[in-house]
């Protein structure tokens, strides 16, 4: 099979290696795509812990396809069935994933694309924001988590402004329910219409998507006291400092709402499925740009570069 190989900092290449076989309790997914993460950015620069060439398929964490064979002792999934897997090397054609570790994707959305965790993540970070009707909710980066974000917030009855970079991702941001936008161009111009928008009082819930020290510092600044900042951003280049003096002042919740246990994290990818399947969320406007496997490299250019009209890459084994 096919493998993607990260041979150094920018460079990625194509490998030819052996078709993985499934051990006890875990299953083979011939994978129809997976989605390309903004974590994957910081390996693709080249930190100086980064270890080189990484194994095949390695840094793919959001694959989907069809179970193609089973290990000893898997019972309840079938040869045949599509999933959502989390899995950790599905930049190939093949990956293999713990039979508890992947989640049935109903007929209803057969064809359609389906990177389980970043959907799962999102779901998992609404239910910590605790999100209540008729509350002010500020979303600091309106990429493809703050989009999905957008739309939970505002179907569970929030009024929600989307604050971010891109004239784009404005658009986006109104397209998933934001009741206004604010471009994040100036921190005190953001911090002046927020404070306008609310009537001086901010909002009762923020949420950083970006993982940068500035969104997270204008994201503190937007929380209303008593207010709730949940860091939802992937901040893994390194300490951020705070501005404890307004934490302390503003009496504010700071949730980190990352997920590690994995059946949290499956249960989020569980709740997204129901959600995209009953209609509940469409998320399949917000992946607008498909590359084939021998393109990962240029889908991870694309995470960083974001071009117009950029949202979020999948990549495909055809």
């Amino acid at each position: 099979m096919r493998a993607a190989v990260l041979a150094g900092p920018g460079q990625m290449r194509l490998s030819e290696v052996e078709i993985p076989q499934p051990g006890p309790g875990q299953v083979r997914v011939r994978l129809e795509g997976c989605g390309v993460c903004a974590s994957n950015l910081t390996p693709w620069a080249g930190p100086e812990w980064m270890r080189y060439p990484t194994d095949p398929g390695a840094l793919g964490h959001e694959g989907w396809g069809v179970i193609d064979a089973l290990g000893e002792g898997v019972e309840g999934l079938s040869v045949g069935e599509r999933v959502a897997a989390l899995s950790y090397n599905a930049y190939a054609d093949y990956d293999l994933a713990e039979a508890e570790a992947v989640v049935k994707l109903p007929a209803s959305l057969a064809a359609q694309p389906f990177p389980g965790e970043p959907l799962g993540c999102a779901m998992n970070i609404f239910r910590r924001a605790d999100i209540q009707p008729g509350q002010t909710v500020a979303i600091v980066g309106v990429g493809f988590l703050g989009a999905v974000l957008t739309r939970l917030a505002s179907q569970a009855g929030a009024r929600v402004i989307g604050v971010s970079r891109r004239p784009f991702s404005l658009d986006v941001a109104r397209r998933m329910g934001a009741a206004e936008v604010v471009p994040m161009d100036d921190h005190w111009r953001v911090i002046e219409a927020v404070k306008a928008l609310t009537g001086g009082a901010f909002c009762e819930r923020v949420i950083e998507a970006v993982g940068k020290q500035w969104p997270l510092d204008l994201a503190a600044e937007l929380a209303a006291e008593r207010g709730k900042l949940i860091v939802a951003g992937y901040h893994q280049d390194g300490p951020r400092q705070v501005n404890m003096q307004l934490w302390n002042w503003r009496g504010l919740d700071v949730i980190n709402a990352h997920e590690r246990d994995p059946a949290i994290c499956l249960a989020g990818i569980r709740e997204a499925v129901e959600a995209v399947a009953s209609g509940r969320l469409d998320p399949s406007g917000l992946y607008t740009h498909v590359y084939p496997l021998a393109r990962l490299a240029d889908a991870l250019d694309a995470t960083r570069d974001r071009p117009d009209g950029f949202l979020k890459a999948l990549v495909t084994p055809s």
